[in-house]
């Protein structure tokens, strides 16, 4: 049984070759249906020149409107109605697609899933999640990572129980360990939120190992890290910029010292070997845990890599049913009242 996946083809920065280039490679490797969406004629096109008669499982959903990287998210989620996020989230909401994937504007991605999906019942706020990488090799999934810049500690317990429910059912980890983000592993250390989490966190059915500390993200100590969405959007940032550092000067390390044709090339597997472990594309992009349906959010600059690896993390996520897991989680646990003061906020 194939499993039916709406891709955003015009959503990454230089779309849509690398979503179609993308959506072939998934169809040649995973057991999915890539619904493309977005203008007809000029997506009909370069498929066609792509396949070159080859009969793959992918259809295209005609989007008139894209919305574009430098766009405001809530203007424009509200003035496009039949932009390629919307049309594929509709997909989606009316059970004709098990997920979707996009690498576009990430704001405009998570305001419109909020509006076209809704909410899981239980969740006040959905997280970004993402996968880091660890030097155990296991990825770290780290929440939230953007969506919501301001939080309350009830908000973390949620995040806490959808990143422990997502590294179980998509991660296959079989008991993760869930860490809280501070600034110190003793309970005293941290802000007012953490101070006010931690005690809630423990309380949790789940393996929770108590404060974490930045280094943690990467020495593979915790499988999940909690902490509020501007602190994880900045430590997210911060990863990505040291990572491509680290890459770039140790490549220059590597051309200017190594000169014996034997070591150059056991150099140069190494290196790449090092390269793919701190690849994004590796990834395929972060889950929106808490909506109505699956959505995974890529980079905007998204290769084909990214992409197809972005439909194999959606098709993972729906085979798994993890969102209906995280929704029977959350509904056996009892409600916060949250005071809303207009601090769910998305970063562009």
């Amino acid at each position: 049984m194939l499993i039916d996946i709406a891709l955003d083809a015009v959503g990454s920065d230089k779309a849509p070759e690398p979503e179609i280039r993308g959506a072939i490679l998934a169809c040649r490797a995973l057991p999915v249906r890539v619904h493309l969406v977005g203008p007809e004629a000029e997506l009909r096109d370069q498929l066609d020149e792509h396949l070159e008669n080859e009969d793959l499982p992918i259809v295209i959903h005609h989007a008139s409107e894209r919305i574009g990287m430098d766009e405001k998210a809530a203007h424009a989620v509200r003035a496009k109605r039949d932009s390629s996020m919307r049309v594929g989230l509709k997909l989606v909401r009316e059970g004709k697609c098990a997920g979707f994937v996009t690498a576009g504007n990430t704001g405009a991605a998570m305001a419109s899933a909020k509006m076209v999906l809704g909410a899981l019942p239980g969740v006040d706020r959905p997280a970004l999640a993402t996968p880091m990488p660890t030097s155990k090799g296991n990825p770290c999934v780290l929440l939230d990572v953007g969506a919501n810049v301001d939080c309350k500690a009830h908000n973390l317990v949620q995040f806490a129980v959808m990143g422990e429910m997502y590294a179980r059912s998509v991660l296959k980890i079989r008991q993760p360990r869930v860490g809280l983000l501070s600034i110190g592993e003793e309970e005293t250390k941290g802000n007012e939120l953490t101070r006010e989490a931690l005690p809630l966190l423990k309380a949790l059915p789940i393996h929770f190992i108590g404060n974490v500390e930045g280094r943690d993200i990467f020495n593979g100590n915790a499988d999940v890290i909690v902490c509020d969405g501007f602190v994880g959007n900045v430590a997210l940032k911060t990863s990505e910029g040291v990572g491509r550092f680290v890459r770039d000067v140790l490549r220059e390390s590597l051309t200017r010292t190594v000169t014996a044709q034997v070591g150059a090339l056991l150099s140069r597997r190494a290196f790449n070997d090092f390269r793919r472990r701190l690849d994004y594309t590796e990834y395929g992009g972060a889950p929106l845990l808490g909506v109505r349906g699956v959505c995974i959010i890529g980079h905007g600059s998204s290769n084909d890599n990214a992409i197809y690896n972005g439909i194999r993390v959606a098709q993972e996520f729906a085979k798994a049913g993890t969102n209906e897991r995280i929704e029977q989680e959350i509904a056996s646990r009892p409600r916060h009242s949250e005071h809303r003061s207009g601090a769910d906020a998305v970063v562009q």
